[in-house]
């Protein structure tokens, strides 16, 4: 049986290593230029060549997003830099625009995957692409996993869809707002989120009022639930369809690891003949360890309707059950070393994420700082020592209980199935 690619996003180095290492087939990331998140960290020339040289020495693919819709100044030294990319022997690049296709084929050898910033939606478009030389389609997410599977079935190219993550409101991203509200082009790599506002709707005499006529209340219409794909991995079996993409470049090293292990569990378990109830519900509670939204599932079985709005105006934080507290530096026989985001006691329970999605419970019995001197306590961001265990390894992630009280669950609006 063969199983979807799992594709997972590298924000940066540190996150690139750690979706190779929790699980992912390929990871998406971007440069200093041409994508769609100038906000995250990105990567430079030296530290995307490290990337592919980690992640192929561990049969992993890299695929670099040139995504953005550019104007012509936006393409200056594109040339040189698809030489670069297929000189460190990148996997495929992502484009939306067809000039900028026009250009990678012109000027390199690189595979080429078509973003799903250029919304393709039905087989004419399809066979377009196929017919300009890309050989995999990242569908609108506007479709169902029936219409992917036909467009891969009649245009003959693969298709790849996205399965887990943050949702936008428009087109596949093709949105104004943000340009309008803050002056940053969001298809340009300047998206400030502007659907996760609130807003008012009308005006009566002069006055701001909501759908229910109450005047100065913001709601939040235009925000989506979150993306939740992981009961339809037989689904996405059965339909063939070539892989499944992990929403998230700017989410965080926890983020990454916890979805990645998820849906790799999952992808493993499917195709193994070990799909069942205690499974999906074992890695419903890891997926609750994240910052997430109410969950939805889209578009994936028929299409969006009002139960997909995420019209809550509350932190994610308060929908996760563990805090990140550290990734694993330096394991050998003596010792331990985390760099820690949180403050850390001892007695103090953590838990230890393993690559093969084993949890290890840990209780804080011995603490050391960074010059080796036995202490009762370490800040957060800090560096801090604790005894040897077994088979850890670096990039290895630390969570602790969240401190904060829980007011949403994974499952939220989502029915478990898995039969």
């Amino acid at each position: 049986m063969k199983k979807p690619e799992l594709v997972s996003p590298a924000g940066n180095l540190e996150k690139l290593k750690i979706a190779v290492l929790y699980g992912a087939n390929a990871v998406y990331l971007s440069g200093e230029r041409y994508g769609l998140r100038a906000s995250a960290d990105n990567f430079n020339n030296d530290e995307i060549k490290e990337g592919v040289e980690f992640a192929h020495a561990r049969r992993c693919r890299v695929y670099v997003t040139l995504n953005a819709l550019m104007h012509d100044e936006d393409l200056n030294g594109l040339k040189e830099y698809c030489k670069f990319l297929q000189a460190i022997d990148v996997d495929a690049v992502i484009v939306s625009d067809p000039g900028v296709l026009g250009l990678v084929k012109l000027h390199s050898n690189l595979p080429v995957h078509i973003s799903t910033q250029a919304s393709c939606l039905n087989v004419f478009s399809a066979k377009f692409w196929k017919k300009q030389g890309a050989q995999r389609i990242v569908v609108g997410r506007e479709l169902s996993i029936n219409e992917a599977s036909r467009i891969q079935e009649v245009a003959d190219i693969d298709t790849e869809m996205f399965v887990h993550g943050s949702m936008c409101m428009a087109y596949s991203g093709h949105c104004a707002i943000s340009n309008y509200t803050s002056g940053r082009d969001a298809n340009r790599g300047g998206c400030v989120q502007s659907c996760r506002f609130g807003y008012s709707q009308g005006l009566r005499r002069g006055k701001n009022i909501n759908g229910n006529g109450r005047s100065g209340t913001l709601l939040h219409f235009l925000s989506s639930k979150d993306l939740f794909g992981l009961f339809l991995v037989p689904v996405f079996f059965e339909k063939k369809i070539c892989a499944l993409k992990i929403e998230g470049r700017m989410k965080s090293s926890l983020y990454v690891a916890v979805v990645t292990s998820a849906y790799r569990q999952a992808i493993d378990a499917y195709a193994n003949g070990a799909w069942n109830g205690e499974l999906i519900e074992d890695l419903i509670d890891l997926l609750d360890y994240v910052p997430h939204r109410d969950y939805t599932e889209a578009s994936l079985l028929r299409p969006a309707g009002m139960d997909s709005v995420y019209q809550e105006n509350k932190s994610t934080l308060l929908n996760t059950s563990k805090d990140m507290l550290g990734i694993v530096l330096e394991s050998d026989d003596s010792k331990l070393l985390i760099r820690n985001y949180q403050s850390l006691k001892q007695g103090d329970d953590i838990e230890l994420i393993g690559f093969n999605g084993d949890r290890i419970e840990i209780r804080v019995k011995s603490l050391r700082n960074v010059l080796g001197n036995s202490v009762d306590a370490v800040r957060q961001e800090s560096l801090a020592i604790l005894p040897p265990l077994k088979g850890v390894t670096p990039f290895q992630i630390l969570v602790k209980t969240a401190s904060r009280s829980m007011s949403g669950s994974v499952s939220s609006g989502v029915q478990v199935n898995a039969d």
